[in-house]
């Protein structure tokens, strides 16, 4: 049974709250400006921008303690071959940090990450591209911040601009780019890797454009399975990996497309990994396809996380299954937990409302108070 009132009552409880993302949008801007000002930084950079589950609209409401939290790259003019020692390169920003962020930074595997009060940000520097690489990565395309659910279209083109408001005075940004431009292709970049000692590929604005794409193959639907299932992950004991965006590129790849509801959408992704995944699957990354996403994991973490998808397939089968609404929307709290709610006070709407994006009341802008920095 397809219930999308109570869908749309549990997406609205676990998305980001307007306050969070506007935390998000303080912390990433005033890291992104500091660098750009910085004397010493802006010699060495080429461009910021923004990657990971908040641009892909993919993120989940932060529990307990937790903060939200926003990835940075930091494309910069650094050789790989005079910082042959990827932690040569991250030490070059250790006197930034020490100067904005002393005492809530840490030099990490693969990052910077940065905890403040109220965000936390990891911050991924990158080596130098080739000169035809930085024209697409200083391009409006790649700099602008908004997340995948509040722009209309994006695309890897050199005209593309946001134009402003949708007439229904939505979130919804309208987006220009000519049609008969070529699309550029995205850009692998190379990131430092502590731990192995070397600089390794990651195609970020691939993962973006694959997830904007299989957005739309779904009806809109795909975001929010993925927030969905982010959210049972959450409440479950389940083993440390996978999890992030090894999880999300395992269920962008057992989406079926056109799917019809978010419910439709999430049952069908854990009976196709009880089906086609019983054992850890090699999962060729969006952009580096030799890169292995579910290389981190390892097979006794797989079997765990397996055991526990059969479980809630079986549920998730029942709620789709049953012929009550509140059948169904118990069976789904089961699996989601309190903010799933078991009763709806206009229950006849569920066949006529669906569930995609959801559009804030108004645009999303920064929310820089002086003092909040730091």
């Amino acid at each position: 049974m397809n219930i999308p009132t109570y869908f749309a009552r549990f997406l609205k409880e676990i998305r980001l709250t307007g306050n969070q993302v506007n935390d998000l949008i303080t912390g990433h801007t005033t890291l992104r400006n500091r660098l750009e000002e910085d004397e010493e930084m802006s010699k060495i950079i080429v461009s910021t921008f923004l990657q990971g589950s908040y641009r892909r609209s993919t993120a989940v409401r932060p529990k307990g303690e937790s903060r939200s939290d926003v990835d940075v790259i930091v494309v910069t003019k650094l050789s790989m071959e005079e910082y042959s020692n990827p932690e040569d390169a991250l030490q070059v920003f250790v006197p930034f940090m020490e100067k904005h962020y002393a005492g809530k930074y840490k030099i990490q595997g693969r990052s910077i990450g940065i905890s403040l009060s109220y965000v936390d940000l990891d911050v991924v520097i990158t080596a130098a591209p080739s000169e035809s690489e930085e024209g697409i990565l200083e391009s409006n395309s790649v700099t602008d911040a908004r997340a995948l659910e509040e722009i209309e279209t994006w695309t890897l083109k050199k005209s593309w601009a946001v134009l402003g408001e949708t007439l229904d005075s939505s979130s919804v940004w309208k987006t220009y780019s000519n049609a008969n431009e070529p699309e550029w292709k995205s850009v692998p970049l190379w990131i430092p890797d502590r731990e192995a000692k070397e600089w390794k590929q990651t195609d970020p604005l691939a993962q973006i454009k694959w997830t904007q794409e299989k957005n739309k193959s779904c009806n809109r639907h795909y975001v929010n399975v993925v927030k969905t299932l982010k959210w049972w992950r959450r409440l479950n004991h389940l083993p440390k990996y996978p999890k992030g965006y090894p999880f999300e590129h395992l269920i962008g790849l057992c989406c079926p497309d056109d799917i019809g509801s978010v419910g439709q959408g999430v049952t069908e992704v854990l009976e196709a990994i009880v089906n086609d995944h019983p054992t850890k699957p090699f999962m060729a990354d969006h952009g580096v396809p030799s890169h292995d996403v579910m290389g981190r994991v390892t097979d006794e973490e797989y079997d765990e996380f397996y055991k526990l998808i059969q479980e809630a397939a079986v549920i998730a089968r029942k709620a789709t299954d049953a012929t009550t609404v509140k059948e169904s929307a118990e069976e789904w709290n089961k699996l989601f937990g309190s903010k799933f709610p078991t009763s709806e006070a206009t229950t006849d709407m569920d066949n006529r409302v669906s569930v995609g994006f959801s559009k804030r009341d108004n645009p999303t802008t920064p929310n820089i108070v002086g003092g909040r920095f730091g």
